[in-house]
């Protein structure tokens, strides 16, 4: 036999890993539908979604609103965690009934293009922390590898060099981002439904933006909806910053079969019930990115059966805690951006080398 067929035939068995997992998930019943749990779910976010607006409507002119924009953003938050589910096909069966929900869920509650963002989360879980082809790693803002770092321009290069300590205020922009990114898609042309996605948007933002002026004059208005954006773009930030940053980064050189490319790349978040809700379920991101339509609530319960799996392969299985999590991808986020540093320190004593010799 020769290298390459040996080679070939390692492959071969090392792709049947995951379908032999597979089968196990299966029979134990853990890809089946739960309606009554996602009714409870849907449910409750519904009833603290409109109490929010309730209190609102009913504080009228005053500066206890912050407090109401606080709690909103978190509630948005849970609506856009469900339209994550709803995107994963994860709650109905029916693709249509999944899309209908997702464009009342994002669009019009939440103010993001269902369909856009629908399309980037699809192209991360099919090649998750891969530089060139998971738009999450993207270096357009922030940087997540060294050789990033080393090709870096423009505003990632500006910020690369201490974006560890800028992360968390910078994540107060992104719900800013997450609007306007979605208003952008409405441009492309390859976007389906356009039209329907476009005028739930603009609902979203004239109802939005109506019932806050039309209770709070300009000035406390425009600080309601600067906090109530910053602590959802915190918030929403907090819930996918655990799952990868920090995990390894794939390149084309990379040559991973499905189950080694999701879990070498994902990290799971211990904390208990209070974790699983606060995240979304999303703290079992390995479980999660195996079985993307597998629903919420039995992430928890496969995640001994693809942990043990994992241990009889060999392959590593990351979790850890919530602080940790955060610790690890920072501690990352300022490693890659060393090269970044070394090269201004550089630049910095040549610079006053040159002077000194001039002098």
């Amino acid at each position: 036999m020769t290298p390459s067929t040996i080679e070939a035939t390692e492959r071969e068995a090392r792709g049947s890993d995951f379908a032999r997992l597979s089968r196990r998930v299966a029979e134990a019943g853990l890809l089946d539908r739960r309606p009554g749990y996602y009714t409870l779910r849907l449910g409750l976010v519904a009833v603290l979604l409109a109490g929010g607006w309730a209190a609102f409507l009913a504080l009228g002119d005053s500066w206890a609103q912050l407090l109401v924009a606080v709690y909103l953003a978190v509630v948005i938050t849970q609506v856009a965690l469900v339209a994550h589910d709803l995107a994963h096909r994860q709650v109905f069966r029916s693709r249509r009934l999944s899309q209908a929900a997702g464009w009342l869920a994002g669009n019009l509650l939440v103010g993001m293009s269902y369909g856009w963002w629908m399309d980037k989360h699809t192209r991360h879980h099919a090649n998750p922390n891969h530089e060139e082809h998971d738009p999450d790693v993207s270096p357009e803002v922030l940087i997540w590898s060294r050789r990033q770092a080393e090709a870096s321009r423009g505003l990632p290069r500006f910020l690369g060099r201490w974006q560890a300590f800028l992360f968390f205020p910078l994540l107060t922009l992104e719900g800013w981002n997450l609007h306007v990114a979605s208003f952008r898609a409405l441009r492309r042309p390859h976007l389906k439904h356009r039209w329907v996605e476009a005028a739930l948007l603009v609902a979203h933002v004239a109802a939005y933006l109506g019932v806050v002026f039309a209770v709070l004059p300009l000035g406390k208005g425009l600080l309601f909806v600067a906090v109530h954006q910053a602590i959802f773009g915190v918030y929403l930030g907090c819930t996918f910053a655990p799952n990868h940053k920090g995990m390894p980064t794939l390149t084309a050189e990379d040559r991973l079969d499905f189950l080694r490319r999701q879990v070498l790349t994902s990290r799971d978040v211990r904390g208990g019930l209070v974790v699983d809700i606060a995240l979304g379920g999303l703290n079992y991101q390995i479980e999660h990115h195996l079985f993307p339509s597998m629903p919420t609530p039995n992430l928890r319960l496969a995640q001994p059966l693809v942990r043990a799996y994992c241990a009889e392969l060999g392959v590593a299985y990351h979790e850890t805690g919530l602080v940790d999590s955060y610790a690890q991808a920072l501690r990352h986020m300022h490693a890659v951006g060393a090269p970044i540093r070394a090269r201004g320190s550089s630049t910095g004593s040549g610079s006053a080398g040159e002077s000194q010799d001039a002098a």
